[in-house]
C-alpha cells in the first residue's frame, strides 16, 4: 500500500514532459502544471507557429502567458523528497529482465524513459534531463524506450539506417546509399513506412471485411442450424402423429375383426346348441319308445301283446332318416389367413415406403458452399493443376506439353494396349479426379472438341454412344464448335449461347453439384450451369470429331 501511495504522489508531483519531479513549477492558464524549463522549451519550438499549447490538454493561448512559480507546488515538492519517498520511487523504477534498462546507468540499471535515435541510447528519467534541458539536444527524436535500438544502426559505417532501399528490400544509411546500393530505388524508411502503412491499412481493411462477412456466415449457418432442428422436430412430431393415427386405425381394425368373430361365434354357437337340444330332446323320445318296446316284449300275456303290438310298432319306426354330417371345419382359419395377407401387404407397403422415407432423408443435407465466384480472379483461387493420362488416349491422338496438350494425328500411334484406353472414340481423360471445388481452363483450335467430366467407370471400348462424353448419364459434355455451342447429357442436345472463345472456363463444386462453362476472353460469360448430384469423383475428358490438327490445351494458370 505504501508503494501505491508513493506511485499517486509521483503521479500528482511529476512534470509531464520530463516525467520527473517539478523543478520550479509554474501553473499555466488551463491549470496544468510543468518544469519552468520545460514548458518554456515547449513554448520555445512554437514560437513560429504563433500559438502555444498545453501539452496535456492541447488547448492553445494567444500570447504566450507569462510564467510565474508556483510556490506552493514548489513548497510540496521540496517537503516530497525530504520524505525519502523519492528513495522508494527510484526502487520502483529499476529496470526488470522484461524492461529496457538506461545505457547509462551504472551498477543496478533503471528502466529506461526514453531512447534516442540520434543517440543510439536509452535514457531512464535521470540521464534523460539533459535531452530536456540543454539545446545540444533539441533537434534529437525520442521514441518509447527501444530494445533493438542497436539493430537501427549500419554495422558498416556505424550510422542510423535511415533509408529504405526497394531494390534489395532493406533498411541502409545515407553512406550506403551512396556505395554498394548506389543507383537503387532508395526512399526514406519514413516515406516507406507511411506506403507500408497505407497497404497494411488497405490489408487491415480487407481482413476486417472478411471478418464481417465470416461473421455474417456463422450467423447464417446458426438459422440453419435453427432451422435445420425447427424442421427436424416437426417431422418428428408430425410422423410420430401420422404413425399414432395409422396404429389407431390397425387397432381400430382388430377390434372390429375380434367383434365381427365373437359374434360370428355367439351366432354359430347359438345355432349348434339348438341342433344339439333338439338331437337331445329326439333321444330322449327315442328311449322312451324303446323302452315301451322292451316292457311289451317281456309281457307273458300273449293276447295283450298281440293286441299292443300294431300301436307300439308304429312307434319304432323312424320318424326322420337324415344324419349330421360333420366335414373337417376350418371355422376361422379362413379370417386367420385373410389377417396374415393383410400383414404381408403392409410390410410389403412399409418397406416399400419406407425405402422412399430413407431416400427422402439421406437427399436433406446443408450446402456449405460459398458462392460461385464472380471474376476471373476469384475463380483462379481455386485453379488445379491437371494433366491428362496417356493410359486413355485413343490411338489418334498424340500427348505434349508435360501431357497438358492433345493433337488429333491422321495415323495411329503405336500406343501399348491398356484396359483404360478409349479404342473407338477419339477421347482422353485427366489423370487427377476431382472434387471440391476445381477451376481449369482448355484453349482449343481446329473444327471443334467436346470439353468434359466423367466418373472413371465409363465403358473404353464401346461406340459414341456407349463411351462418348455426354451420351449416357457418366459424364456432363459441352460440345464448342466455330459457331455455336450444345451441352450434352445422357444423349440429350441441349443448344447453348455464349460469345465464342476459343478458351473455354471449366468451374466445378463437386459437393454442391454445381458445374459451369465459361467463355473465357477479357472477361467471363457463363455459358452454361448444371446442377445435379455428384456420386463419385470426376476425370476432366477432351473429345475430337477426329480431324487431323485438332488440337486442346489444359491451360497453365496463375
Amino acid at each position: 500500500m505504501a508503494q501505491k501511495g508513493v506511485q499517486l504522489d509521483r503521479e500528482t508531483f511529476s512534470c509531464s514532459i520530463c516525467l520527473d519531479l517539478l523543478k520550479d513549477p509554474v501553473t499555466i492558464p488551463c491549470g496544468h502544471s510543468y518544469c519552468m524549463k520545460c514548458i518554456k522549451r515547449h513554448w520555445d519550438e512554437e514560437d513560429g507557429k504563433k500559438l502555444h499549447s498545453c501539452p496535456q490538454c492541447r488547448q492553445t493561448f494567444t500570447p504566450r502567458p507569462v510564467l510565474v512559480k508556483n510556490t506552493m507546488l514548489a513548497v510540496l515538492v521540496e517537503e516530497l523528497k525530504k520524505t525519502g519517498l523519492q528513495a522508494a520511487l527510484a526502487d520502483h523504477c529499476y529496470a526488470g529482465p522484461e524492461d529496457v534498462s538506461c545505457d547509462v546507468c551504472t551498477g543496478r540499471k533503471l528502466k529506461a524513459l526514453k531512447s534516442c535515435l540520434v543517440c543510439f541510447v536509452s535514457y531512464c528519467q535521470n540521464h534523460l534531463q539533459p535531452h530536456y534541458e540543454s539545446p545540444t539536444f533539441q533537434k534529437h527524436k525520442l521514441v518509447e524506450p527501444c530494445k533493438t535500438l542497436q539493430e537501427n544502426i549500419c554495422s558498416r559505417h556505424d550510422k542510423m539506417r535511415e533509408i529504405f532501399c526497394r531494390t534489395d528490400q532493406q533498411c541502409i544509411c545515407y553512406l550506403c546509399s551512396m556505395d554498394e546500393h548506389k543507383g537503387h530505388d532508395t526512399v526514406s524508411a519514413a516515406a516507406e513506412r507511411t506506403e507500408r502503412q497505407r497497404e497494411l491499412e488497405g490489408s487491415r481493411q480487407k481482413l476486417q471485411q472478411k471478418i464481417q462477412d465470416r461473421e455474417k456466415d456463422v450467423k447464417l449457418l446458426q438459422q440453419e442450424v435453427e432451422a435445420i432442428s425447427l424442421s427436424a422436430d416437426k417431422a418428428v412430431e408430425d410422423s410420430e402423429k401420422i404413425f399414432t393415427e395409422l396404429i389407431r386405425l390397425v387397432d381400430k381394425r382388430r377390434s372390429d375383426v375380434k367383434q365381427q368373430i365373437r359374434s360370428q361365434q355367439e351366432t354359430e354357437v347359438s345355432r349348434v346348441k339348438e341342433l344339439q337340444e333338439k338331437l337331445e330332446q329326439e333321444i330322449t323320445e327315442l328311449k322312451r319308445k324303446d323302452a315301451s318296446l322292451e316292457q311289451l316284449s317281456l309281457t307273458e300275456d300273449h293276447i295283450q301283446f298281440v293286441h299292443s303290438y300294431p300301436s307300439l310298432s308304429a312307434l319304432s319306426e323312424p320318424t326322420d332318416s337324415s344324419s349330421i354330417n360333420i366335414r373337417p371345419l376350418r371355422y376361422f382359419e379362413d379370417v386367420t389367413a385373410a389377417v396374415s395377407e393383410l400383414r404381408d401387404q403392409l410390410q410389403d407397403v412399409l418397406r416399400e415406403t419406407w425405402t422412399n422415407v430413407s431416400l427422402r432423408l439421406t437427399e436433406v443435407h446443408v450446402s456449405l458452399s460459398p458462392p460461385e465466384p464472380k471474376t476471373r480472379a476469384e475463380f483462379l483461387k481455386y485453379s488445379c493443376e491437371i494433366s491428362l493420362d496417356p493410359n486413355t488416349a485413343n490411338t489418334r491422338l498424340v500427348l505434349s506439353e508435360g501431357n497438358r496438350k492433345v493433337t488429333v494425328m491422321l495415323e495411329k500411334q503405336s500406343y501399348s494396349p491398356h484396359p483404360d484406353r478409349f479404342t473407338k472414340c477419339v477421347q482422353v481423360l485427366s489423370r487427377e479426379s476431382l472434387t471440391g471445388r476445381c477451376y481449369w481452363e482448355v484453349e482449343w483450335t481446329g473444327t471443334g472438341v467436346y470439353v468434359a467430366v466423367t466418373y472413371m467407370n465409363i465403358s473404353r471400348a464401346g461406340n459414341w454412344e456407349e463411351s462418348g462424353f455426354g451420351r449416357h448419364n457418366k459424364s456432363w459434355a459441352l460440345h464448342c464448335f466455330q459457331s455455336k455451342y450444345d451441352f450434352y447429357h445422357n444423349n440429350i442436345q441441349t443448344p447453348v449461347s455464349g460469345p465464342q472463345s476459343s478458351r473455354v472456363g471449366l468451374y466445378l463444386d463437386h459437393r454442391a453439384g454445381i458445374l459451369s462453362f465459361y467463355s473465357v476472353s477479357e472477361t467471363m460469360t457463363l455459358i452454361h450451369r448444371v446442377q445435379t448430384t455428384f456420386t463419385q469423383p470426376l476425370h476432366a475428358g477432351l473429345w475430337f470429331h477426329g480431324l487431323p490438327g485438332d488440337t486442346a490445351e489444359l491451360c497453365e494458370l496463375e
